[in-house]
């Protein structure tokens, strides 16, 4: 009986769409427009989530990172901060010799470029890395061709230069860069490797598709790495076994040492992960999320009064019919479960539109531009869910009105 009530209700929320073509599309706009804002929105918040957290995935999940400043979300004043010392080369040797629970520690300095040149071609503004050997140990740095610096070949500070897909591509166009010269600082290095390609992250803590990475002893023959102009990074690898709170732990006892700070001081350091800054993206998107839902929200209601106004009428319409069935026997519940199950088909209608657009508009975004975003079935079943709450909220007081007609006056109209 219940199938049988489900299926007569799907024939006539279809039979609505039919007859009253221009009505009904006018009252499911609205869940059209509400689901849409809601999904795609949803939507291209998931992907740039995605996208941001695939970019914090290059600093490794099990790498801590010394910094002057903390990554997390803190109540403290960020201006003290400023008086803190930026981890150095003197920090970073200081933890090489005394840690016993890192698996890796390395340094890495950061500075702009001078020009490239090879042959005829030349290029600016390209990122200089000078990184200890250990480095690529750090990060998930993958090759496209080459490979990375030889023990030999960074101790003696060799000529020898790893360069990112942008600067391969723009400077040796369709010619394979291993083993070719680049002149760099007015003087000549080999290519020896070429970084993937990043793609189209959102953020990226590295950017690697202009860098050129050259030994730390190259590189401090003709920059001074304890020029604060010039950026650095401190990173330790855990051994394996050890969990990041302990090497933590063991990281703060010795950097204090390092810096021969007083028991009574406060550190002058902080010891940063990937995971804490996990808070500030759900943060900063959860903003946005609920900006989203809200828009979609005022579309929602717009729809479910439409709806409910379509059911109203159907109820009116079909006043008479519900007479004669209540006279037959037909119970209350049965008469509800109608009335809901057609305003629930409705906005199913009106929510399959919804997501279409969704998946039209993605494919647009996804063609034309290079960010990378689409409809995940999560978020496909979320407005699926909606749809199906919309419609129950439409037509339960219609339902409740038509359940309650009395039979006599129902069939007089």
């Amino acid at each position: 009986m219940v199938y049988k009530i489900i299926y007569e209700s799907i024939l006539q929320g279809l039979h609505q769409l039919t007859a009253n073509k221009l009505r009904t599309f006018l009252s499911l706009l609205g869940i059209t427009i509400g689901i849409f804002s809601i999904i795609s929105v949803q939507s291209a918040i998931d992907s740039m989530k995605a996208s941001i957290k695939s970019s914090f995935n290059e600093l490794g999940s099990d790498v801590v990172y010394i910094d002057s400043n903390p990554w997390g979300d803190t109540e403290d004043d960020w201006r003290k901060y400023e008086k803190f010392k930026e981890p150095d080369y003197d920090d970073y040797l200081g933890l090489q010799d005394r840690l016993s629970k890192a698996k890796h520690v390395s340094y890495c300095c950061f500075t702009s470029g001078s020009s490239l040149k090879f042959n005829d071609s030349s290029l600016e503004g390209a990122f200089t890395m000078g990184p200890t050997h250990n480095f690529v140990y750090m990060n998930n740095i993958e090759f496209k061709s080459g490979r990375w610096f030889t023990s030999n070949e960074y101790d003696i500070g060799a000529n020898k230069i790893i360069i990112g897909n942008t600067i391969a591509t723009e400077l040796f166009q369709d010619i394979n860069p291993i083993g070719k010269y680049i002149k760099y600082f007015g003087e000549k290095y080999q290519v020896i490797g070429v970084i993937t390609e990043q793609g189209d992250n959102l953020f990226s803590p590295i950017p690697y598709d202009i860098a050129c990475l050259i030994p730390l002893p190259k590189m401090r023959q003709f920059i001074n790495i304890k020029d604060e102009r010039n950026g650095r990074i401190v990173s330790v690898k855990a051994k394996n076994g050890v969990s990041l709170d302990e090497l933590k732990d063991e990281i703060i006892a010795t950097m204090r040492a390092i810096r021969t700070l007083r028991p009574t001081e406060e550190n002058d350091f902080f010891v940063n992960n990937i995971s804490m800054l996990d808070g500030i993206i759900d943060s900063v998107f959860g903003v946005m999320t609920v900006v989203g839902y809200i828009i979609g929200l005022f579309a929602l209601v717009v729809g479910l009064f439409s709806v409910a106004n379509i059911m109203f009428v159907v109820v009116k319409e079909r006043t008479s019919i519900i007479g004669v069935k209540k006279a037959l026997g037909a119970k209350r519940r049965v008469i509800l479960l109608e009335i809901l199950t057609e305003a629930v088909i409705l906005c199913l209608v009106g929510g399959a539109m919804g997501i279409l657009m969704v998946m039209g508009v993605l494919e647009l975004i996804s063609r034309f531009t290079d960010f990378p975003i689409g409809l995940t079935l999560f978020n496909t079943i979320f407005g699926v869910l909606i749809s199906v709450v919309t419609g129950i909220l439409a037509g339960l007081l219609p339902a409740i009105n038509a359940s309650r007609l009395d039979p006599v006056v129902a069939i007089r109209g």
